[in-house]
């Protein structure tokens, strides 16, 4: 209506007044437009001007939960802000997910993200978030192999000779899955026997320490376990390692193979942490601690503490690290289909 009032008063010979009041607040309008993006990457520009939030799907005190501390430690360091770490613990890490989704996107909430939650759970079945659209990769800051690992009765002290084993009872022989059906430890085996064309029988358990206490006690002849646990079990002679799951040997373990160099070229399966945003976070908020992440990862000092927890820095830019994601995603959502796993 504003626009045909004016109009009408210019064919009409309107007067000068209306004519420079239209433009000023046409001038004015533009004005306030153009500001807004300026606006915008202002704000990117100064954040953090308050604390953030880093939500952890799991409960404190784990490997997942400490790597988390540990880096946010450093965050609170570098911005001048507290970096404060949230347990929201359930729905096996899908509520803090859920919960980092539905955030604004202004950087102030964040997502402590694992292999779990990203590329496994979604597999199973429905989530109330999309790993791959509700979020925007941030950086990968650390992988964790495990290790396959024998009772010390069994007859073999490498891959080749566990797999030589196993095919001389073909379906007969168990394995434990510490944190059942869709646990990585379960999902690895089941890559692994794939790969090697063998049969075994899955035992599930609650969590890691039941499936390794029964391993050690002999119900069970092997099974992954991440290598932190298995290194002490292994120094007092309870159990024995074979290989590792990574494409290259640790530096906490530098004898044990690789299973790639065990007669499985490119086998390189890890879990990792990182960290992720809602969808929409400014990329200049997201630059700013990846960028951090990137020179953590090549710190001595900070790669030390990494190491107590059993995890490889990687620091990767938010590009490489949705590269990353995707190829995880896949692969996961392939060894949830071969083990039939679903989401109760």
């Amino acid at each position: 209506m504003r626009v045909r009032q004016v109009v009408q008063e210019l064919q009409i010979g309107g007067t000068s007044a209306t004519l420079t009041t239209t433009r000023r607040e046409l001038l004015a309008g533009l004005a306030a437009m153009a500001a807004l993006p300026v606006t915008a990457y202002a704000q990117a520009e100064a954040w953090p001007q308050k604390p953030v939030r880093v939500l952890v799907g799991f409960a404190a005190g784990g490997n997942i939960d400490n790597l988390a501390r540990l880096t946010c430690a450093r965050l609170s360091e570098t911005f001048g802000q507290q970096f404060v770490v949230e347990n929201r613990v359930g729905a096996m890490g899908s509520l803090a997910a859920d919960a980092v989704a539905k955030a604004p996107a202004d950087g102030y909430m964040l997502f402590w993200a694992g292999t779990g939650t990203v590329s496994i759970f979604p597999a199973m079945g429905k989530t109330p978030y999309d790993t791959a659209k509700d979020f925007e990769p941030v950086s990968l800051i650390g992988t964790s192999p495990q290790v396959l690992i024998v009772n010390v009765n069994v007859p073999a002290k490498s891959v080749a000779e566990f797999i030589a084993h196993v095919k001389t009872q073909p379906g007969k022989l168990s394995y434990g899955g510490g944190g059942g059906p869709g646990s990585v430890s379960n999902l690895l085996m089941q890559l692994f026997l794939k790969r090697a064309g063998l049969e075994m029988i899955p035992v599930s358990y609650r969590g890691t320490a039941p499936a390794l206490t029964d391993l050690i006690g002999g119900h069970i002849p092997a099974m992954f376990i991440p290598l932190p646990e298995a290194l002490a079990q292994a120094k007092s002679g309870k159990i024995r390692i074979l290989g590792i799951s990574s494409g290259t040997r640790a530096p906490q373990a530098p004898d044990v193979p690789t299973i790639a160099e065990s007669g499985f070229p490119g086998y390189d399966i890890v879990s990792w942490n990182g960290m992720l945003a809602p969808a929409g976070t400014p990329k200049e908020i997201i630059d700013k601690i990846a960028a951090e992440f990137v020179r953590a990862a090549k710190d001595p000092a900070f790669i030390a503490h990494m190491d107590k927890y059993g995890a490889d820095p990687r620091g990767l830019a938010p590009q490489e690290f949705a590269k990353f994601l995707e190829q995880d995603r896949a692969l996961w959502a392939d060894a949830v289909k071969l083990a039939g796993v679903k989401l109760r």
